[in-house]
């Protein structure tokens, strides 16, 4: 009997639909007052919480991975492990329930830069979950959930405006050194890699085209954090209100 079904499509599947029941569950915690007052802000809280579970699985099982396999610091392309090629296909699960719940809430307009990553990520994940090349470069790009911990925890005080917090404060300067660590420093080297030897790797192209526009996706989130904690008098006092990500 010919294979219809690639083997990875039901740990896609599975993946997918774990996030999504997450979700349900997540969303009957109670809410702060100021994020309860506006659906928006309540889907959003519910979004990121979904997020946050997301990164600290993801960001030490990507650790973890790296500690098991150190070849995947190095042979960004070949080297492979069952328990890399699960994370691949456990994170692309999340981006793919990530761009369905943004869809299907009606946060299209206002969440276009986060579809357009979801979609990066999930084309380089694809090639080492389809074609089990580049697993050990799905790793390394992993790394960045580490950073985002950080990240998902300033964006959620921000909505419920708790950006007075002791904690906020302490937050900002931990998110800019796992920033340098785990998203702008991985992000360099693979960007180093591809660049160097594009020419003699399969799907290469393709690869560092997407890492190129991840690049530059991730300067403008760079410049963005920092005039917003470091140069709040730079920032505009009319912002987009449904534009969290650029807060």
């Amino acid at each position: 009997m010919p294979r219809l079904l690639h083997p990875a499509l039901p740990l896609l599947l599975g993946a997918t639909l774990t996030f999504r029941a997450l979700r349900r569950a997540l969303s009957r915690l109670p809410l702060p007052v100021h994020v309860r007052a506006d659906p928006l802000r309540t889907w959003r809280w519910h979004n990121l919480l979904v997020s946050f579970a997301h990164s600290i699985v993801s960001g030490i099982w990507a650790l973890l991975c790296v500690w098991q396999t150190p070849d995947m610091l190095v042979e960004i392309e070949t080297a492979w492990s069952l328990s890399g090629y699960l994370l691949v296909c456990f994170s692309a699960g999340y981006f793919i329930h990530d761009t369905v719940d943004i869809v299907t809430s009606g946060q299209t307009r206002a969440s276009w830069e986060y579809l357009v990553h979801h979609v990066m990520a999930m084309g380089a994940f694809f090639s080492g979950i389809f074609w089990s090349s580049f697993v050990g470069g799905g790793v390394l790009t992993l790394l960045v959930e580490v950073s985002n911990i950080f990240l998902t925890i300033r964006m959620m005080m921000k909505i419920s405006n708790a950006q007075d917090h002791l904690l906020y404060r302490v937050n900002k300067y931990v998110n800019l050194v796992m920033y340098f660590l785990f998203r702008l420093a991985p992000q360099a080297y693979l960007t180093h890699f591809f660049l160097r030897y594009v020419n003699q790797r399969t799907l290469g192209t393709f690869l560092l085209g997407i890492l190129l526009m991840l690049d530059v996706m991730i300067i403008i989130y760079f410049s963005r954090l920092l005039r917003s904690d470091f140069c709040p008098e730079h920032v505009p006092k009319k912002q987009h209100k449904d534009k969290f990500l650029t807060e």
